[in-house]
């Protein structure tokens, strides 16, 4: 997938939610989570750069959570509206590929780069495949975010793990109220 395309954007936006809502944050995972999904160089991240990315990611779990496309476009717009500038091409100086940005500028804070460019992709996603473009897993001890970008049935688990754990609890709540009747 190349780094900037709009799958991949939205793939590394989950993968920090994940990270920052549901890990121990710190400068370090975050930076290897960015280096992960391509951002190179230098990246320059501090405690206060790690906390707005928390509060960004609360932010954009709330439109992976959103139960109807109605939900997730108003969560998207209000996001988008209120944090995002008009949009504009860069290569950062020749480093990258062109791509779209629209976040204030190439050197913006970390968390408004984060919210923009995150939102931006789900909003792209949404438009194209007309659905919520990633879910929360319907695992009670996880609720970890996650993209579903197949056809068919809707995902409900962040990972066959979550779901295989939910279907052995499932079948051992059944197999004992049968054993006690």
């Amino acid at each position: 997938m190349e780094v900037h395309s709009t799958k991949a954007m939205a793939a590394r936006a989950v993968d920090l939610c994940v990270a920052l809502l549901h890990e121990q944050p710190s400068i370090e995972s975050v930076s290897r989570v960015l280096r992960e999904h391509g951002e190179l160089g230098d990246l320059d991240l501090g405690a206060d750069d790690v906390t707005a990315m928390r509060a960004a990611a609360a932010r954009l779990r709330e439109v992976l959570g959103s139960a109807t496309v109605e939900e997730a476009v108003a969560r998207l717009n209000r996001l988008l509206s209120g944090a995002a500038h008009a949009p504009r091409l860069t290569s950062h100086g020749g480093t990258t590929s062109w791509h779209v940005h629209v976040d204030s500028a190439d050197d913006a804070p970390w968390g408004e780069w984060f919210l923009t460019s995150s939102a931006m992709a789900l909003a792209v996603l949404l438009a194209d495949h007309q659905r919520v473009p990633g879910g929360l897993c319907a695992s009670a001890s996880c609720g970890r975010p996650y993209l579903d970008f197949g056809g068919g049935s809707p995902r409900r688990y962040c990972s066959t793990r979550c779901a295989t754990r939910e279907r052995v609890a499932a079948h051992r709540s059944r197999t004992s109220s049968t054993i006690g009747d």
